[in-house]
């Protein structure tokens, strides 16, 4: 096997360990397009190439550290700040999240960046976020509310603003945007799926590809799609996120069951 092929052995190896055996496989379609569009840079691109070596080397470095920790989709749910019911609120919550968990970068050093203030302790990053949420759930501001967003009488800018607070004197990056993409789903959410989010999901009929599609295809916010060399490329990163975050919180049953989670691609 050369250094430019993939290791069927360890996929195979990697999928079984988590219950992704291509048995789940439903038909031959839908597909996101997101592993030909990566195939795509891969062969067209110039100054950056991938090495099958190291790709199989962190595999097998990934794999040993999952049996190793016993990882398995109940590690989503163990962290406090996750939601811990299997119901319509978590998916709500989770859509939320995901809706909004692009970009906590910032220029000034620890103490000074984006920060949130919960449970006794400083939350950065993503967990700035669901740190939020939670904080605005705790003080009865139906924040994870699909609804809630579009009305801006009962949700003006000025509170989004205050759900947002931070504990330092720089704000949360891009919040303007992000308040943006709030109005903007929850309009899709209320012209195409009855405001709710459950629905949303139960239109894609247990499946991954078909459920990222849809995200893309009503929400402009999920669709990060670009052009290489000539054709489209399709991220659809937090798309993604989306499924994986389900499936992880549902342990792959309810709204997180789906046929084809193995359609779906890592990312970081």
């Amino acid at each position: 096997m050369s250094d430019d092929e993939a290791d069927p052995e360890l996929l195979t190896l990697l999928c079984n360990s988590l219950g992704l055996g291509t048995h789940s496989r439903v038909d031959a379609s839908p597909d996101t397009d997101v592993l030909g569009s990566a195939l795509h840079v891969c062969n067209n691109s110039i100054d950056v190439a991938i090495s099958m070596a190291g790709t199989r080397a962190a595999a097998a470095m990934l794999h040993s550290q999952m049996q190793q920790r016993n990882y398995s989709t109940a590690a989503w749910c163990a962290h406090e700040l996750h939601p811990k019911s299997k119901d319509a609120a978590t998916a709500d919550f989770i859509f939320t999240t995901d809706l909004l968990n692009f970009c906590f970068w910032s220029e000034r050093g620890a103490a000074e960046r984006f920060a949130v203030e919960y449970r006794g302790r400083r939350w950065t990053g993503y967990w700035s976020l669901v740190a939020c949420l939670q904080r605005a759930l705790d003080e009865d501001i139906p924040i994870t509310t699909p609804s809630f967003w579009r009305n801006e009488a009962d949700c003006p800018d000025s509170l989004l603003h205050h759900v947002f607070r931070s504990a330092t004197a720089e704000e949360m990056p891009l919040l303007r945007e992000r308040i943006a993409c709030l109005r903007e789903a929850s309009l899709v959410l209320s012209q195409n799926f009855a405001s709710s989010v459950a629905a949303l999901i139960v239109s894609a009929n247990h499946s991954a590809a078909a459920l990222v599609n849809r995200l893309a295809a009503s929400f402009p916010c999920f669709n990060d799609v670009h052009r290489f060399e000539g054709r489209e490329v399709r991220i659809l990163k937090r798309a993604q996120i989306f499924v994986a975050d389900l499936w992880a919180a549902f342990d792959g049953e309810g709204y997180g069951r789906f046929e084809d989670i193995d359609r779906i691609t890592m990312f970081a």
